[in-house]
């Protein structure tokens, strides 16, 4: 029994210890390119937290029937 939970730690440190390396060097790349981005530009980080708190534009609405457009697919 300690041997089988010998291999299958050893196999897990080797399987998973790589990917967790691997996995926290692409977060921390992606982090500092946002960082640099955030640095170079400035107002346009403002403007997307900005945008992260105004409303969404009202939904379209269809035209009603006086409107002085009719589209020729209305079969009018």
């Amino acid at each position: 029994m300690p041997d089988l939970l010998e291999k299958t730690l050893g196999f897990a440190l080797i399987l998973l210890l790589p990917l967790v390396i691997i996995g926290g060097a692409l977060v921390t790349l992606f982090a500092v390119g946002a960082l640099f981005d955030a640095l170079d530009h400035p107002k346009e980080v403002r403007g997307r937290i900005d945008g992260l708190f105004r409303r969404p534009p009202p939904p379209a609405r269809m035209a009603g029937p006086d409107h002085y457009y009719q589209p020729y697919w209305s079969g009018r």
